[in-house]
Formats: structure tokens, sequence, C-alpha cells
């Protein structure tokens, strides 16, 4: 059983910054891809970055790419989502996801799931 626990998020002006992490025990962490999803108000949840378990591979939801940066930290067992030029619409629970597969983008392929920090950002 790996747990994922959230921490970092808060209140910021749109066009600011902020950066989530995410803490993981009870597993190797470096066997696992590690993704960040996000429920905004209303919605589902979707997907928004995710790294590879080693080799630095990246990927990112067309409405963050530029913007955001997802890295890790394998000594600490900690994954980063560093979010910049923020906007009203990235309003929502951040939540880490841990995966033993391949690297992917898809909800569904998530093995873990941590319980969100909420993010909120002003206009």
């Amino acid at each position: 059983q790996v747990q994922l626990v959230e921490s970092g998020g808060g209140l910021v002006r749109a066009g600011g910054s902020l950066s989530v992490s995410c803490a993981a025990s009870g597993g190797t962490f470096s066997s696992y891809n590690m993704g960040w999803f996000r429920q905004r108000p209303g919605k589902e949840r979707e997907f928004v970055a995710a790294i590879g378990r080693n080799d630095g591979r990246t990927i990112y939801a067309d409405s963050v790419k530029g913007r955001f940066t997802i890295s890790r930290d394998n000594a600490k067992n900690t994954v980063y989502l560093q979010m910049n030029s923020l906007k009203p619409e990235d309003t929502a629970v951040y939540v880490c996801a841990a995966d033993l597969g391949r690297l992917t983008s898809s909800i569904r392929a998530y093995d873990y799931w941590g319980q969100g920090t909420q993010v909120t950002v002003s206009s």
C-alpha cells in the first residue's frame, strides 16, 4: 500500500506562482510513474502532468504546457508541481497519483491516489 500526501496548496493571485508537493510512503517510490491530476469545481478529475520513474520523461495537458513543470526527487520520495502564470481556471483540488505501468495521462491507469490539496487562483 502506497500512501500519498499532498501539501503546498493555497490562495494565489492570477499571474502568480505556486508549488505543490506529494510525499510518498509505504512503497518503492522509484518504481512508480507519478502524476498530477486536478478536480475543478463542478467538474470531473482531469490529467495535468506526469513524470517517469527515472528517465526524466514528462507529459503535460495542453492547458498547462509551458506554465507548469513536474519534477521528482527520488531520494526524498517526493514529486512536485511548479505552477507559474496561474489563471483562475486553474483553481482546483490538485491530486497526486502513482502508477506501476507505463507513463500515461490516463486516469484509469493509476493505482494509488492522494487526498488532494486545494489551489485557489483569484482574479
